[in-house]
């Protein structure tokens, strides 16, 4: 339910430089990230909030129906971390188109001078997100307009490649706003941009979900977008940093106020035996995948703030031996790579 506090919170995260923010689903998703040093146009409206810099835009509405969701997950050696901006399954539905569809001048752009140019859905049929290309060029209007009616991953299709001759603006929408990317998109097998930029992974969209299997999310909610607080011990490369408890602390406030309650619980008391000295042996191990998740999450929590404690390595040795196989959430909440 919409609350002024809700909108504070958003605008207080969107004036964070070192909070990512991003919409998508699962294997197709724009992200928007700016530098400390970069120009950005913030503004603050009744119902939604926008960031506008040279190299992308985001804008984030909040209807009455929003929920956010806080949660943690394990990677190969460390956690992620996030808050998903939820609508419940009825509401978020987007176009679903599955074929290139010319949908015409695109009246929402967040500059006014992008709002002549022509929008083409790239018809991803996904549930909760509306993928598509901006371009105020009329050789690349035409040439895409030629290929409509088709979808962008049958054989023979040229789409693709005038899209990546032309580099247009991508703009990926959902019921909780939008993403803009200006920046050029690489040249195949590049590296993907810093800053905004997008990713499509037509192998990922075929398992039609809407979001990564290791974030929870409950039944009959929708993740439309997220935002990535900074991590307490990875910069946004995901690169390993000197742990930073103030970081930690302000995420744990986000988990107990915004997560499941069960996990968050199960968190709490697992933390309480450890500091308590208690064996292993006494902490029933839950049988819900996420809520085991979240002990080895807390566990290498607790090893980052102070690695030292025997107590803890009897513990990470009964509960958490940092399997190598285990599935890298970051990749899942961002299956990213392809078109970018």
């Amino acid at each position: 339910m919409f609350t002024p506090s809700l909108l504070d919170l958003l605008v207080e995260k969107l004036s964070d430089v070192e909070t990512a923010w991003s919409i998508g689903t699962f294997g197709a998703i724009a992200e928007f990230m700016r530098d400390a040093d970069e120009a950005v146009a913030l503004e603050r409206r009744a119902v939604s909030i926008s960031a506008v810099t040279a190299r992308g835009g985001l804008r984030i509405e909040v209807p009455e129906t929003l929920r956010l969701l806080a949660s943690e997950s394990l990677t190969a050696q460390s956690w992620n971390q996030r808050v998903a901006l939820c609508l419940p399954e009825d509401v978020c539905v987007m176009n679903r188109r599955v074929v290139l569809t010319e949908i015409g001048p695109d009246g929402d752009a967040l500059r006014r001078s992008d709002r002549p140019a022509i929008l083409f859905d790239l018809g991803l049929g996904a549930l909760q997100l509306d993928a598509c290309v901006r371009t105020a060029d009329p050789a690349t209007v035409a040439a895409l307009s030629h290929w409509t009616g088709r979808s962008l991953f049958e054989s023979g299709n040229g789409a693709m490649g005038v899209i990546l001759a032309a580099n247009p603006h991508r703009v990926f929408v959902s019921r909780v706003g939008r993403i803009e990317v200006y920046q050029p998109i690489p040249p195949p097998n590049g590296k993907s941009p810093e800053g905004p930029h997008t990713h499509v992974l037509p192998g990922l969209l075929r398992h039609k979900r809407t979001h990564a299997a290791t974030e929870l999310v409950p039944a009959g909610c929708i993740p439309c977008g997220h935002f990535y607080p900074p991590h307490p011990a990875r910069n946004a490369l995901g690169q390993p940093h000197p742990f930073q408890a103030d970081r930690h602390a302000a995420f744990q406030a986000l988990l107990d106020r915004y997560g499941d309650s069960q996990v968050v619980n199960i968190k709490r008391r697992l933390i309480e035996s450890v500091a308590a000295g208690e064996p292993p042996a006494s902490f029933k191990m839950p049988g819900d995948r996420f809520a085991r998740s979240t002990i080895r999450v807390a566990l290498r929590q607790l090893h980052a703030v102070d690695g030292r404690s025997p107590t803890l390595a009897t513990w990470l040795s009964a509960f958490d031996r940092y399997e190598r196989d285990e599935p890298n959430d970051r990749a899942g909440d961002h299956p990213l790579h392809g078109m970018t």
